[in-house]
């Protein structure tokens, strides 16, 4: 029998605890004629009742409004149509997958690169692929949800190490016995903005002979001068390290990818299910992403920009006395207090025309107003947030 006012308590006790999440589309878009251009309208989001700054995006070079990279997609939906029809394994790749697959590689120095429809996807699909009975995942207690999901998919025994704690990891890798061992790993945690130390984890696992796998999706096109975290920490692309990535950040497009060995691709073409059992990306957003990954190895201005706009942000928080945690990168959390302090601020930020958004538990234990610089911020964005978050606290 189906139930009446199914989830109605569960919701009622949600919004008691100031715990709902609402959704708030964007009326319309904002495309710009050439990639990288500063104009202050890329970090503007037009919703509710009309234009906002934008402090909540992982936009972090300004690519999702470069006309030359929509551009591409057009031109290649005149050629390819819309819809892929079907799975990378059927009939749904083109020839812009394929060249796609190369210039990840050829971009994150590895033999072999595969795409794949998301960030989320990726992890819950290579995971399972590379760890079953018999081994073990040594995984950071704040990796993203998609690391955590694929750890419990993969049927391997989980061993979680404080985070960013290479001691305690050592520790576990020492008392723990397995066929295979992997360490799982973001490079850039979303939620606090700090970078995993993994000079010392890559050690470890040469040490060890264990597999590094590396969730570097809010590390590309940010670290490294956009290569990513390996490039960031001077370390080489081995066969034993495995990179994913997505497109989807500051490179301004959709899908993810992961780069490795060709053995580690083969490998996950013949068993990885989120590829195996998906509907292909369209060919038109593999067209983009290329696009945007020829402009981002060209764009060194963007990175410059977008630091200098971290560091003034990040100067301007501490020296309002504000709780930002250990970040390293763009992604600065703001603690001020209990759920629903956050949420007020949050508000009232949003009266006053910026858009930050409350970060509740369970997605974070602690609450927190996440606030992200990019490349488009205007030095005056920044110093109207910094005001009127002094005005507000």
């Amino acid at each position: 029998m189906v139930l009446i006012g199914m989830f109605e308590d569960e919701l009622r006790t949600l919004e008691s605890e100031s715990l709902t999440r609402h959704i708030y589309d964007r009326l319309a878009g904002i495309i710009m004629p050439e990639t990288g251009l500063f104009n202050k309208e890329l970090a503007r989001i037009r919703i509710l009742d009309g234009l906002y700054i934008n402090f909540a995006s992982n936009d972090y070079l300004g690519m999702a409004g470069a006309a030359t990279i929509t551009d591409a997609a057009v031109q290649c939906i005149t050629e390819f149509g819309l819809g892929a029809g079907s799975s990378r394994l059927l009939s749904g790749g083109s020839r812009y997958h394929s060249a796609l697959e190369k210039a990840v590689a050829a971009f994150k120095g590895t033999e072999a690169a595969l795409i794949l429809n998301s960030g989320y996807i990726a992890n819950i699909s290579i995971l399972p692929s590379i760890a079953g009975d018999g081994d073990v995942i040594f995984s950071d207690e704040l990796n993203h949800a998609s690391i955590i999901d694929a750890c419990r998919l993969s049927r391997a025994q989980k061993a979680i190490y404080r985070h960013c704690d290479t001691a305690h990891l050592k520790e576990l890798m020492q008392t723990v016995k397995a066929r295979k061992t992997i360490v799982a790993t973001d490079t850039v945690f979303s939620m606090d903005g700090d970078i995993a130390p993994l000079g010392e984890i890559a050690a470890l696992c040469r040490h060890s002979g264990s597999l590094l796998y590396l969730d570097d999706a809010h590390g590309t096109g940010v670290l490294g001068n956009g290569l990513g975290a390996l490039a960031h920490f001077g370390i080489r692309a081995e066969p034993w390290i495995i990179q994913m990535g997505t497109f989807s950040k500051a490179l301004g497009s959709y899908g993810a990818f992961v780069a490795g060995s060709k053995n580690t691709i083969d490998w996950l073409i013949n068993t990885a299910r989120g590829l195996i059992y998906s509907t292909a990306l369209p060919a038109c957003i593999a067209a983009a992403s290329l696009k945007a990954l020829e402009a981002v190895q060209s764009a060194t201005y963007l990175f410059d920009r977008l630091w200098q706009n971290r560091e003034r942000l990040f100067r301007g928080l501490r020296d309002l006395g504000l709780n930002t945690l250990s970040s390293e990168t763009p992604i600065i959390p703001i603690i001020v207090g209990d759920v629903k302090k956050t949420m007020n601020i949050s508000n009232e930020l949003l009266r006053r025309r910026i858009y930050c958004p409350a970060i509740k538990p369970p997605t974070v234990s602690r609450p927190r107003l996440r606030v992200t610089a990019t490349s488009a911020h205007s030095e005056e964005d920044i110093d109207t947030l910094l005001r009127i978050l002094k005005e507000i606290l």
